[in-house]
């Protein structure tokens, strides 16, 4: 076995048991984490635990600072998706302040949201995902990485590691910066875009459209359309999704709209944000160290269990594929149609997550070249007036983890008095937790534990891309 698997480690379980196995550090996801499965005296499954490290700091000591600083800070709350916390932190000191972004200045935000989403996109299939399908889940784990796609698909890994730096110079000839950004400000962006500009980013974006429909054919071909059925159910799980629509027709949108919760069964409601705290309650467990949101408008109160869920709902790719009634995009939009003429509304199965994630990878690319083919976005007026005062504001935006949530609440002086914040992985610690159990439930049996089978648990929380 590999040297992250020790046995008879501490899981954090309360009760006692045959065994338990721990895997540490899962393998291939943007952050840290393991998870322990504890052995009855047959070697069957008795529990599982995630434990994920998501210490709540950032909400204490942003108290007390500027509110206008925070959208630098937040920033550093994750390396991978830097521009969505500065972009919800803005929207929400935006709210605190009563300030008014200019259209021109709503539409650097976005773009330069949805670039990030571009290359977030190519870093998780490519990167940490695909692996598990070109090498297969029970290759060496020597090979089974990035290294060894490299060495099976070299072209494949060259045009994708091309695009991704193509991807992120793009961002940062005119941001700035990549990561922890600085560009977006109070009241809007901090630069108006040139004419020049547009069209330098307009060829550039064609180009990441063009490899984004590339990777979409390529995926099915060699991923989607391949799996079996064993594989599409892994870690498969009944919940709810939660995402954001536009709210004039239902359509994706990334960046602006109502929250939608929807049931299981497929009926929903939405509500703004600014109600979010009215619609979803925050559980807490006593062996984790992150909170469980769960749907509190239900009704129903909170459960992990397998068969008899209660508030469960899910974020990310797959949750914002199935909220939506439609994607306005031309080409994401019939990458969705298939989609659902293969799987329905909602789809329930785990793996769909990645298919999901390249149908956004689509809207994201179609979606920049929607906005820069605007040419008011060129207007050289990007940011209203900022006065600091007391108030309180809900920035939100879609995170490629799920959806962002900032709150903050300030004194008369404009600093900040109180935060709540829940990213995007947050959502999902209780279904990939669900997730987790399922999977080990099926792949181990009688004490018989293999690397392959462990691997598979594995992919069932990388599905989320936490």
């Amino acid at each position: 076995m590999s040297q992250n698997i020790n046995v008879n480690a501490d899981g954090g379980f309360a009760h006692g048991g045959g065994r338990t196995i721990n895997l540490q550090p899962i393998t291939r996801i943007e952050g840290h984490a393991r998870i322990a499965i504890q052995l009855d005296e047959a070697g069957n499954v008795a529990d599982t635990r995630l434990h994920i490290m998501a210490m709540r700091g950032f909400e204490k000591f942003i108290e007390g600072r500027p509110a206008e600083e925070v959208p630098r800070i937040v920033s550093r709350i994750c390396g991978i998706c830097p521009w969505m916390h500065h972009t919800a932190s803005n929207k929400a000191v935006d709210g605190c302040f009563g300030a008014k972004v200019p259209p021109a200045g709503a539409k650097l935000r976005e773009f330069m949201q949805a670039l990030a989403h571009i290359n977030d996109k190519l870093l998780h299939f490519f990167f940490l995902a695909a692996p598990d399908f070109v090498m297969g889940a029970g290759a060496d784990y020597g090979v089974r990485n990035v290294i060894g796609i490299v060495g099976a698909a070299p072209e494949l890994a060259t045009k994708v590691v091309r695009m991704r730096q193509a991807g992120q110079m793009m961002i940062e000839k005119f941001a700035g910066k990549v990561i922890h950004p600085v560009a977006v400000v109070t009241g809007g962006f901090s630069k108006p875009m040139s004419e020049a500009e547009r069209q330098e980013l307009l060829a550039h974006c064609r180009e990441q459209l063009d490899f984004a429909l590339f990777c979409m054919e390529y995926a099915k071909e060699n991923v989607f359309y391949k799996l079996d059925e064993a594989t599409l159910h892994l870690g498969g799980i009944k919940t709810g999704f939660m995402g954001t629509v536009n709210p004039t027709d239902g359509s994706l949108n990334l960046f602006d709209g109502v929250l939608r919760l929807m049931k299981a069964d497929g009926s929903f409601h939405d509500f703004t944000y600014q109600e979010y705290a009215d619609r979803l309650g925050e559980h807490v467990e006593p062996w984790s160290y992150g909170k469980f949101p769960y749907a509190r408008s239900w009704g129903e109160g909170f459960s992990m269990d397998l068969d008899q869920p209660r508030g469960i709902y899910r974020v990310n790719t797959l949750a914002r594929i199935n909220v939506c009634d439609k994607i306005s995009t031309p080409l994401a939009q019939a990458e969705l149609e298939e989609f659902r003429s293969r799987f329905g509304r909602p789809a329930q199965a785990t793996m769909l997550y990645h298919w999901a994630r390249l149908i956004e990878l689509v809207y994201a690319c179609e979606r920049c070249l929607e906005l820069l083919k605007d040419s008011s976005i060129t207007d050289n007026k990007v940011r209203g007036e900022v006065a600091p005062k007391a108030g309180r504001g809900v920035g939100c935006v879609e995170a490629p983890r799920g959806t962002l949530i900032h709150d903050y609440t300030t004194d008369e002086a404009g600093m900040i008095a109180k935060a709540n914040i829940i990213v995007g992985t947050t959502h999902n610690v209780a279904p990939m937790n669900m997730s987790v159990k399922q999977a080990a439930q099926n792949l181990i049996k009688n004490g018989a534990v293999s690397e392959e089978a462990l691997n598979k648990v594995e992919m069932a929380v990388r599905a989320y891309d936490p």
